[in-house]
């Protein structure tokens, strides 16, 4: 169980995976896990669609994770547009899947839900799933959060008073969005402690290898842009194969950093990608 990793090694490593959009490519991602499942992570996440369209696809990658890959998976699960009903739903192929782990989320608003829906949705914010996850299921909960602050919260105070609530309600620990500088984590860390948070935080590393990703992940993600990566975007962003490169190494940098620094997992968003992560996994032995 993922909990018991964290409780007793020092970082763990996990990646994340997503299901491909397009039916023909689904395939393709057992490919990527078999490659990455050879760089031994402690687990695989697999993430889910706003609106839970995708879950079955969540569902059957995690299931090839954690019974043929014998590796644990931790499963996205979003609430926004959810009802309880199709949650529980959702929960009960979880675990008939052997699925243990849920990483609970609110997720971002569907397109098609009216205001009226969003509204009236059952779960307002992800520490609702979270209890209703802890009270009717026995999955161990992870939780988001977000060093720089959830983009809608009005203040980090706030933004840490509602990951209060999370843990609270019953996470056992919890994975970073993505950031780009390490300060801003550590500073995170010791926010998070003097709020009486006390599990174990994975970092979320991304390592940017494009100039597309700024100006969608990054920014989609709200995610600052510290100048020592303006400057590699500036040297490098015109040749596609030097800014992958100068991406790779910045996220090894991060991740030796962090794993100096004690942080308790490196949660790496492999983008899918097993060629870059296998370098980054090498560079940090």
């Amino acid at each position: 169980m993922i909990k018991d990793i964290l409780n007793h090694k020092k970082p763990t490593i996990s990646f994340e995976v997503f299901p491909p959009k397009k039916e023909d490519e689904f395939e393709g991602v057992y490919a990527t896990l078999d490659k990455l499942s050879v760089l031994n992570p402690d687990f695989i996440s697999v993430t889910y669609g706003a609106g839970g369209s995708r879950s079955k696809k969540t569902t059957e990658i995690a299931s090839y994770i954690q019974n043929n890959l014998h590796i644990d998976a931790l499963a996205h699960m979003t609430c926004v547009g959810n009802k309880k009903e199709d949650i529980d739903r959702v929960c009960d192929e979880l675990a008939c899947a052997n699925i243990r782990h849920v990483l609970a989320l609110r997720g971002d608003r569907p397109a098609y839900m009216t205001d009226e829906q969003y509204d009236s949705r059952d779960f307002a914010y992800a520490n609702e799933l979270v209890s209703h996850l802890n009270a009717n299921t026995s999955f161990q909960i992870a939780g988001a959060c977000y060093p720089e602050k959830h983009f809608e919260a009005m203040s980090k105070r706030a933004d840490m008073a509602r990951l209060k609530d999370k843990v609270a309600a019953g996470c056992d620990f919890l994975i970073t969005q993505l950031f780009l500088n390490n300060d801003v984590f550590f500073e995170f860390q010791e926010n998070c402690l003097a709020s009486g948070i006390t599990v174990p935080i994975c970092a979320g590393i991304m390592p940017i290898t494009s100039v597309k990703q700024v100006s969608t992940t990054i920014s989609l993600s709200g995610t600052s842009v510290p100048k020592a990566f303006s400057d590699i975007i500036a040297k490098y962003g015109e040749n596609p194969e030097d800014m992958r490169k100068a991406g790779i190494d910045y996220a090894i940098r991060q991740i030796l950093d962090l794993k100096q620094y004690g942080a308790d997992g490196i949660h790496i968003y492999s983008m899918n990608k097993p060629k870059t992560t296998a370098e980054i996994m090498e560079a940090v032995k």
